[in-house]
């Protein structure tokens, strides 16, 4: 948070460096198959650690304001896909085929848990009602983000059975996670003492399946597929797609009467597309040599996600704060509009 707001994060400049890398000594034959089984192992490893890492108590506090988590929920995986249908049209042009399938399965995918989560936070919203919003949506997604991008990328080469995609990420994704929880009794202390092993392992995991699938399509062909107009056509379709998700979530949140703090928790978690998961699915859902087209438009997505809600949190953070001669009359005459 301390790097400037127009400047990539550390970990989208290590993505980056990973997609040259890939691009300039891509991982073939024996090495790949290595790759491969490594991918899998960490992919596995993360999300049971996700799974100890949670607590059942933070989301049972906060479940009761099932409004917002309805809302949260309809937006994700709701008006996201209708948003990527509708706008197909006039954004289609602008890409590839083959990236706009990528940009379809993003509108698939669940929100994101840490940065819903911390935004929230630093805009002043409701932090738990967050947490809660932002974790279902990441577990409900193991099962409705094939569903959905099985019908969505229906006439697009690539996308697998909706029926075998689900069985294989319950089995890479839901049973690790599950297990993950059984056990949180006895580890789940250490975990959280040591939450920088747990995001050791989600960035590396990721680093992995992005080298592992640019390795492959670079061996495909990509570059020759995509060209720079295509790359700067999917900066205008990422950008109008988070700018339709944020315009919708605080008109509708405002309109259906929700407090200046649940809509700050709408907006976050209702505009948010997890990186991680999506990135994790990709390598299910699609055909190998098309997994690194595919997650091209959310690692965009992702950093533009960033950058414009975290001047929109600290906007609205700073707006929340009272000041000292309207401190006593109560925190709500002070919420943003």
């Amino acid at each position: 948070m301390s790097r400037s707001k127009f400047l990539p994060d550390t970990f989208t400049l290590a993505l980056i460096g990973t997609v040259v890398l890939a691009s300039l000594l891509p991982c073939r034959g024996a090495a790949a198959v290595t790759v491969d089984h490594l991918t899998s192992v960490a992919i596995a490893l993360l999300f049971f650690l996700h799974g100890a890492k949670l607590s059942p108590q933070a989301v049972i506090a906060a479940a009761s304001h099932w409004r917002l988590h309805v809302l949260v929920l309809l937006t994700t995986f709701v008006l996201f896909p209708l948003f990527g249908l509708a706008f197909k049209p006039l954004l289609s042009p602008l890409v590839t085929p083959t990236l706009y399938a990528g940009v379809l399965f993003l509108c698939t995918l669940p929100s994101t848990v840490q940065s819903s989560i911390a935004f929230t936070s630093i805009a002043k919203g409701n932090v738990p009602a967050a947490i809660c919003s932002a974790s279902a949506s990441s577990i409900i997604g193991i099962f409705i983000t094939p569903v959905l991008a099985g019908l969505v990328l229906a006439n697009h080469v690539g996308s697998d059975s909706s029926l075998r995609t689900i069985g294989e990420i319950v089995l890479q994704l839901f049973v690790p996670f599950l297990c993950g929880q059984f056990l949180r009794p006895l580890i789940g202390g250490w975990i959280e003492r040591h939450e920088i092993i747990v995001g050791a392992v989600d960035q590396g995991s990721i680093l992995l399946i992005v080298y592992s699938a640019f390795s492959e399509a670079v061996g495909e062909g990509l570059w020759h597929q995509v060209p720079p107009s295509a790359l700067a056509g999917l900066l205008v379709a990422d950008s109008v797609l988070l700018a339709a998700a944020l315009i919708t979530t605080g008109l509708v949140s405002k309109w259906l009467g929700f407090e200046r703090a649940d809509r700050v928790t709408i907006v976050f978690c209702g505009s948010k597309k997890s990186l991680s998961q999506g990135i994790t699915m990709a390598k299910v859902i699609f055909a190998s040599h098309a997994v690194g087209t595919a997650v091209l438009p959310l690692m965009l997505f992702h950093q533009i996600q960033l950058m414009v809600c975290a001047a929109l949190a600290q906007r609205w953070g700073r707006r929340a704060e009272p000041s000292p001669s309207l401190a006593s009359a109560g925190a709500k005459s002070l919420l943003p509009h």
